[in-house]
């Protein structure tokens, strides 16, 4: 859990007990997108629900599912809670201009979870 010191607590979504599918993203990226993905979390810490686009943007057809975004491929999938949190979900990198089904299904899952139990797994 990290305060930006504007506020607002940055959190990473718990799957499963030491399951943290953003972290596991993280780990994934190099080089360009390792520097991008830091970038947009930390501006995202600093300004929470007051960051636009083009980094941030809620995810179409959802409501509560918002997206950082680094130019046309890099997204990392958030959600904000009560009390001034970012819940950090997942990331993808696209190969194409929409997100793909499986990848938004898997997220708003996550969204849901939550939104019904919390970001940490119980």
């Amino acid at each position: 859990m990290a305060d930006s010191g504007s506020g607002w607590t940055v959190v990473d979504f718990e799957r499963m007990r030491g399951d943290f599918p953003i972290r596991t993203f993280l780990a994934t990226l190099e080089g360009r997108n390792k520097a991008e993905s830091a970038a947009l979390i930390q501006q995202v810490a600093a300004r929470g629900n007051q960051l636009r686009e083009p980094r941030s943007k809620k995810v179409e057809g959802t409501e509560r599912l918002f997206e950082l975004r680094s130019g046309h491929q890099l997204r990392i999938f958030y959600c904000f809670q009560p009390g001034r949190v970012i819940v950090l979900l997942d990331g993808i990198v696209k190969k194409q201009d929409r997100i793909p089904a499986g990848d938004l299904a898997r997220v708003l899952g996550y969204l849901r979870d939550v939104e019904r139990r919390g970001p940490r797994a119980p």
